[in-house]
């Protein structure tokens, strides 16, 4: 590997490491914490660290790029990425989710998709697709024969709605929510996918079934009014794509970690971009995980309950730590070429344990 490969790494550890007091005074909803990544995808075979990463075009917008974001994903422990933007790397070199694959031993799904790729150490044992620009999903196996479902998801980038409220900052509620559905195609697109979840039967599988990715749009357990306090351009309002997921049966597994937004506000747009038209930038955390937990004769299905016992236990995933990717953000000067951390969205990093049976058992 070349020297300037080891440096980036070693400046890329720097960055995602931070300090562990700092991250202590921030606070913790739990007893285990992601103040630094763990020894290894062994070190606790019961965890399991899913990465949710749009890494910016392929990583082709800054200098070894592809390296760098390698050594984000290795640096993490991530045992799932899920990614936004995996398109063809400069050269010869293929897709970005393949190329990443290929480099650690991984397995990966991307299907007829431009962008979206669910890369894994595990087993993949069935693959799936909706639109091709929005959703792509895989089971996977765990090292316990443990199987899950998982999706990389993108929504529609237009008419973010912080900027919208920077813009006009007179707009009426009504006005501003038509952001996302008359000004853009959020809320539509991820009802679509919602519905295509349900129609595999997704949101009644006995396995746990996570979505992650880009949405694009803020979260309505972010805008609210100690939020309003705190930041520039937010209101207390219910934003319509992540009640959607909500009410789908969805878990946000960020804000379940960290469930005050004033404390843990979790951005991750933008670490490169802190300006747009020349104004100063929306920031917000519009890249999540979410979790939908298993559904049979333990969680009170009647479908399911007539013959428990000829199911076998069913497993949890349970969030318990969350942190975004690079702690500390780069100088607003650097060009961005010279970026150690290669994408303009912070990479979501979700610890989550397995439980049998309910997930408050």
């Amino acid at each position: 590997m070349p020297t300037r490969h080891r440096s980036n790494r070693f400046l890329i550890s720097s960055l995602l490491a931070g300090t562990a007091a700092s991250l202590m005074m921030a606070g913790c909803a739990s007893s285990r914490r992601l103040d630094a990544p763990s020894a290894g995808p062994d070190a606790d075979a019961d965890v399991m660290r899913v990465l949710v990463w749009n890494v910016l075009h392929g990583s082709n917008d800054v200098t070894d790029g592809p390296e760098k974001a390698l050594a984000v994903i290795r640096e993490s422990n991530a045992d799932v990425v899920l990614m936004q933007e995996s398109y063809d790397i400069d050269g010869d070199r293929p897709l970005l989710g393949a190329w990443l694959a290929g480099q650690m031993g991984w397995n990966q799904w991307q299907g007829e998709s431009p962008h979206l790729c669910v890369l894994t150490r595990f087993d993949i044992v069935d693959r799936f697709t909706h639109e091709p620009w929005h959703a792509v999903g895989a089971t996977l196996v765990d090292d316990r024969s443990r199987e899950f479902i998982a999706w990389s998801i993108w929504l529609d980038y237009r008419d973010y709605i912080t900027r919208r409220l920077r813009d006009e900052p007179d707009m009426s509620d009504a006005d501003l929510l038509e952001s996302e559905f008359v000004r853009s195609s959020r809320l539509p697109q991820v009802e679509r996918i919602i519905e295509r979840l349900e129609g595999l039967g997704h949101l009644k599988a006995s396995v746990p079934v996570m979505v992650g990715g880009d949405f694009n749009t803020p979260s309505h357990l972010d805008w609210t009014l100690d939020t309003t306090r705190v930041f520039k351009r937010r209101r207390d309002l219910d934003l319509p794509v992540s009640v959607a997921m909500a009410e789908a049966g969805f878990t946000d597994t960020f804000r379940t970690v960290h469930p005050n937004p004033v404390q843990r506000p979790g951005i991750t747009w933008s670490p490169m971009f802190r300006t747009s038209g020349g104004k100063a930038q929306g920031f917000e955390r519009i890249d999540r995980l979410y979790v939908h937990e298993p559904v049979g004769p333990d969680r009170g299905d009647p479908d399911e309950a007539a013959d428990p016992g000829s199911h076998p236990p069913s497993w949890s995933l349970v969030p318990v730590g969350g942190i975004v990717y690079p702690l500390v953000w780069e100088d607003d000067a650097t060009p961005v070429e010279d970026l150690v951390f290669p994408s303009d969205h912070g990479a979501v990093l979700i610890e989550l344990v397995w439980r049998a049976g309910s997930p408050a058992g």
